[in-house]
């Protein structure tokens, strides 16, 4: 029990260290967990869902239907399907499922920092937006941290009780 609640503590500090690296989101073997925002790409992807994108380096070959995450020019990340492919790949024209016009901006290639691999959770953003505050990002470190504590405790209790037991019986006899 101690060494799986250590792993856990161990894990959850590689998952918050790794989050702030990677600019808030975070990324396991290519893959981003991104927190859906808006309803712009419902019923497909719900509001608070997690989605899983693939990271994207360089330019990639993305098709009219595919849908991607990219970056506005005020920094921001959006996910939405591309409707029509220009440029020979340099541009995208992109529209949310649930918006009924395309974007005002084409999307530039080097905007796009993933691609939508069909993974979803629903409402589960909402859990992972709050731990990539400051203060989820301490409960994530403090609340395991505490259990282990505890956990601690009552094997150090546990053992001195089963010390203190066996002299408390011998004496008795005698």
């Amino acid at each position: 029990m101690t060494n799986l609640l250590f792993i856990l503590l161990v894990c959850l500090v590689f998952i918050v260290i790794s989050s702030k690296a990677a600019g808030g989101e975070p990324s396991i073997l290519g893959y981003q967990l991104k927190t859906v925002l808006s309803g712009s790409m419902e019923p497909n992807m719900k509001t608070g869902s997690i989605i899983l994108v693939e990271s994207v380096k360089g330019t990639a070959n993305f098709k009219q239907g595919d849908v991607i995450t990219f970056k506005t020019k005020e920094n921001i990340l959006i996910t939405h399907r591309i409707m029509k492919v220009e440029n020979n790949g340099q541009r995208y024209i992109t529209k949310g499922d649930n918006n009924n016009e395309p974007d005002v901006e084409p999307v530039l290639a080097q905007n796009i920092v993933g691609k939508y691999s069909g993974f979803t959770v629903p409402y589960a953003g909402y859990v992972l937006h709050f731990l990539n505050t400051k203060l989820g990002a301490v409960l994530l470190l403090i609340v395991p941290g505490l259990f282990f504590l505890g956990h601690a405790f009552f094997v150090i209790h546990r053992a001195l009780r089963m010390i203190e037991t066996p002299k408390k019986w011998t004496t008795e006899e005698k």
